[in-house]
């Protein structure tokens, strides 16, 4: 039996759908006109793929007809990436830091040098690590933090700089950081962590940290606060996010830290590792030191 796409408003539904299913397979928006994942709603039927969303959701999951597009512009965002990336010098999670954390739309994302790795309910996507240009071009290198707000903008830091994004759109930056009311030129992590209707943005730097109103876009004092009130965590953390039962991590090397929101203090049996509790390592024989 054939079945006609339903139409609802002058959309059609089916092709939302499909829109839909293939950001739930892992791709990502696309800047080839009238491709399915293209940000852009336009009209067809009957449905069918670009070539870019087919090269997409092969090299995701392979083919064995696949063949490497001859021509791929590295400023332009699409489904494809090369296999050169997959070759290329990645980093091992099992065998690394990570330069940042962001919980960012209810997916967990680890940054290391100009790759990303993203976790859904814990699990790795297909297709990564993947270049962090894939979704926010023109974002730099070796961040330091990040942070999605409340209102869905992603903010990223760098060195003395930081950077806005509304979605994958770059809105603003690169701004300074002295213009945040910071008395350091630098940040090392970035946590949004609260209640859902009360959450606050923390960063820190060494042994300290501050409170971040981003409504008037500053610090509420320019007199840090100890990092001893966060009881349990290390100074110099490298990263910090908080999951959806209100707990917050955080990260320092290959280890990380699990702060319990109601007794107010790092839970036992911390820290852990961060390569076998998220991605699966194998477990380290040595302790932390």
């Amino acid at each position: 039996m054939l079945l006609l796409p339903l139409l609802c408003s002058g959309t059609d539904l089916l092709q939302v759908a499909a829109h839909e299913f293939g950001h739930a397979l892992g791709l990502q928006h696309s800047t080839v006109p009238k491709s399915l994942m293209s940000p852009y709603y336009t009209f067809r039927y009957p449905l069918s793929l670009a070539e870019d969303d087919e090269q997409g959701i092969q090299y995701l999951y392979g083919t064995s007809h696949y063949k490497e597009a001859e021509h791929f512009n590295h400023e332009t965002e699409t489904n494809e990436l090369p296999s050169v990336d997959r070759q290329g010098q990645e980093p091992d999670a099992c065998d690394t830091d990570f330069d940042a954390v962001s919980m960012i739309r209810g997916e967990l994302f680890f940054f290391k040098s100009k790759y990303v790795w993203r976790l859904r309910d814990r699990h790795l996507q297909p297709g990564y690590p993947a270049l962090a240009s894939r979704h926010w071009a023109a974002i730099p290198d070796h961040l330091d933090a990040g942070f999605e707000d409340s209102a869905g903008n992603f903010w990223f830091f760098q060195g003395s700089n930081y950077w806005i994004y509304d979605g994958e759109n770059q809105v603003s930056g690169p701004k300074v950081i002295s213009e945040l009311g910071l008395s350091v030129g630098e940040i090392q992590a970035a946590l949004m962590w609260g209640l859902e209707q009360n959450k606050k943005i923390y960063l820190f730097k060494g042994s300290n940290y501050w409170r971040l109103n981003v409504k008037t876009g500053s610090v509420e004092s320019i007199y840090p606060r100890s990092t001893n009130d966060w009881r349990g965590i290390p100074p110099n953390i490298d990263g910090a996010f908080q999951d959806e039962y209100g707990y917050a991590y955080f990260l320092r090397g290959r280890y990380y830290w699990k702060f319990d929101p109601v007794q107010v203090t790092v839970q036992e049996g911390y820290p852990r590792l961060i390569g076998h509790d998220f991605f699966g390592c194998a477990s380290s024989p040595h302790p932390y030191t």
